[in-house]
Formats: C-alpha cells, sequence, structure tokens
C-alpha cells in the first residue's frame, strides 16, 4: 500500500512537472478555465436579481452550494484525467492492455495518468464564490460545521470520482465513451448548484436516492447552515450523508472489476 502511494505521488510530481515546463500556457488556460466558469456564476446572480429568492433561498445561500459543489468538482475532475479519456485513450487503442500487464492496479495507473493541475481555475472560482457567500449570509459558522463540509468535500470527490470510474466501465463495451454519461458528472454538478427542494420530486428524489448528489452537497450543507430541511429530513442525516459518495465509489469499483473480467482487446 505505501510503495503504491510513492508510485502514484512520484507519477502525479511527474504530471506537476511537465505542465509546469510551459508556464506560461498553464497560466493562460488556468485563468481561462477561472473565466469561463465565473460566466456561469453571472447566469446565477442575473436570475436572482430577477426574481429575489428561489424556493426561500436567497443569492448568497445559492452561492454557498455553488461554491461546495464547484470545488468538489474540480478536484475530482483534476485527479480522474485517465477514466475521463479511457475510451478513445486506452480501450480503442489498446494501451489498457499494456496497463494490465503491469504489476500494478489499473485503477492505480489510471489516476496517476495525469493530474490536470489547470483545474485550480475552477478550484478557485469556487472558492471565491463560496466566499462571497459567507459574507452575504449570517449562518453561525463553527469547527464542526467546518467538518461537515470537510467531510462533504471528500466525499463529493469519492462521488463524482465513482461516476467517472463507471463512465470510463461503460467503454468495455461500447469502446469509445458515452458522452450521455456526461448527464450525471457534468449535468449533476449543475444540478447540484441549487437547493434539491426547488427541483420536482422525481428529480430531487434521482439526485439522492439513486447518484446521491445531493448526499454530498445538499444535506452536509443544511447542516453546517444549521437550517432544518425544507423537504423534512431529520437533523441528524446532514452530518452523516457524504458517506454516501464513499459507498457510491465502491458499487463503482465493483463494477470497474466487473467490466475488467469480460474485457477483450479491441486495439489495432
Amino acid at each position: 500500500m505505501l510503495n503504491a502511494l510513492a508510485l502514484y505521488r512520484r507519477c502525479i510530481a511527474a504530471s506537476i512537472r511537465a505542465q509546469l515546463a510551459y508556464p506560461t500556457s498553464f497560466a493562460l488556460m488556468t485563468l481561462g478555465a477561472f473565466l469561463i466558469t465565473i460566466i456561469d456564476f453571472v447566469g446565477v446572480w442575473a436570475l436572482f436579481h430577477r426574481f429575489g429568492h428561489i424556493g426561500g433561498w436567497g443569492l448568497g445561500d445559492v452561492a454557498l452550494f455553488y461554491g461546495l459543489v464547484c470545488v468538489i468538482f474540480a478536484i475530482a475532475d483534476a485527479i480522474t484525467r485517465g477514466f475521463d479519456v479511457f475510451g478513445p485513450s486506452f480501450v480503442k487503442t489498446g494501451n489498457f492492455d499494456r496497463l494490465l500487464l503491469r504489476p500494478r492496479s489499473t485503477v492505480l495507473q489510471l489516476m496517476a495518468y495525469e493530474l490536470r493541475l489547470t483545474r485550480v481555475g475552477r478550484l478557485a472560482q469556487g472558492a471565491l464564490v463560496f466566499g462571497l457567500g459567507l459574507t452575504m449570509t449570517h449562518y453561525h459558522w463553527t469547527l464542526g460545521a467546518a467538518a461537515i463540509l470537510a467531510f462533504a468535500t471528500a466525499g463529493g470527490v469519492a462521488l463524482f470520482t465513482g461516476l467517472l470510474v463507471m463512465q470510463a466501465t461503460l467503454a468495455f463495451w461500447t469502446v469509445e465513451g458515452l458522452e450521455v454519461a456526461n448527464v450525471l458528472t457534468y449535468g449533476g454538478q449543475t444540478a447540484a448548484q441549487y437547493p434539491m427542494n426547488v427541483y420536482a420530486p422525481w428529480f430531487r428524489d434521482l439526485l439522492i436516492f439513486g447518484v446521491p448528489i445531493g448526499c454530498v452537497t445538499y444535506l452536509p450543507m443544511l447542516a453546517a447552515m444549521g437550517r432544518a430541511d425544507p423537504l423534512g429530513s431529520p437533523a441528524w442525516v446532514g452530518p452523516i450523508a457524504p458517506a454516501a459518495g464513499f459507498l457510491f465509489l465502491g458499487v463503482a469499483l465493483f463494477t470497474w472489476r466487473f467490466g475488467i473480467a469480460r474485457y477483450a482487446s479491441s486495439g489495432a
């Protein structure tokens, strides 16, 4: 285990050095990621500027949800590049066969494929919006609330990593990655930017009980705010809800092993 972590650190260090070898390109791409994503929040601001409140929530409240999920997704997107490009870069080309021959876990090798350092722009945008939400609201923030949000961040990264692992697993049968899977990754990230009670019952049930995105954003954020859930969930659920993200990742990794067992090389 320690040897595997050491190997992962060395691969990530090499990836970082490679990206920083062209500092101007790195800076421009990071700035571009920041500016593109900040435009998304401008749209949210325009919505609240027009309507004031939505479902009992103000702009400051939504800024907290928005910032949290953006930070979560930025981290998950940065560390899962290998799974994101798995279909075209590994299955279609046959490069996955070489990963299978190496005496290391395929999950470790794909996680170490590349650390997308430019995602720091998206992360900075999420942190900035979250900070804006803190200044606009007047909740009583405590160390307990900070611990809940830290757990939510870890659980959220696990959840979105699981989604990308499942997306990659589909490539064992489809060869190319399916863009429809982005409905759950990028679409789920967008949906989690708003409180769950603003959605139709079937949709929020999907985001809480199906793909538990609400368990790593909405419920723990309510607990951190010290605010009752408009949907009626018990107060004790919020602090432990992010554990659903780790359970989802466990299911995704089990599915991954199932896919590997049925893999047939498709490379040229």
